[in-house]
């Protein structure tokens, strides 16, 4: 009996974070500090999902990410170029940002529960925007090079990590690593729960 209760719990934190990943998302598609730098907070729930749950609610929580970026405009840039690229991009990038997340505190945390939380939050922009940058390689190059000469860069390496990634990376990576105590008294407060 006592295990159906736990699932369903589960279950419900799953619900609970899985609209704010997609509220968030949907937030930073229109809100933009900076003209053309879009800077997403739904890495913090899907941080605090995949410590609370395991890796695999991280990935149920990345995947929710990649579909909202993908149904609410967020990736259309990328749509003409492929199609196919987008979506493996996309998709691929979102599920394993939450699964690493999720895998590297399952690691860690029995060791120093505060490094497991931080090694995490460090964990999920550093593959999200990796493997959004190892898509940019393999399905949007020559786009990429064309769009890196009109801003003004020497190569298109330069534009992808500075001019697309750059800025980005470094704040959602900042907001991680700060809120990171935070995103550790969500999780004890949802153990104890």
């Amino acid at each position: 009996m006592k295990q159906s209760k736990l699932g369903a719990r589960q279950l419900a934190v799953a619900a609970m974070l899985t609209a704010i990943v997609v509220v968030l998302q949907v937030v930073a598609n229109f809100i933009q500090p900076v003209p053309g730098v879009s800077i997403s907070l739904v890495l913090l729930p899907i941080v605090v999902g995949a410590a609370l749950l395991g890796p695999w609610a991280g990935a149920w929580l990345g995947l929710a990410f990649a579909v909202t970026v993908l149904v609410s405009g967020g990736a259309t840039a990328f749509f003409p170029i492929s199609m196919g690229g987008t979506l493996i991009t996309v998709i691929v990038k979102g599920v394993l940002a939450g699964y690493c997340a999720g895998l590297v505190y399952r690691l860690l945390e029995h060791k120093n529960q505060y490094l497991a939380i931080i090694c995490a939050a460090i964990v999920c922009p550093c593959v999200n925007t990796g493997l959004f940058l190892v898509g940019c390689r393999l399905f949007f190059w020559p786009t990429i090079t064309q769009w890196g000469q009109a801003a003004g860069f020497e190569n298109a390496a330069a534009y992808a990590f500075l001019g697309l990634a750059g800025v980005n990376f470094l704040v959602e990576l900042a907001i991680n690593v700060l809120l990171a105590p935070v995103i550790l008294r969500l999780v004890n407060l949802g153990r104890k729960s």
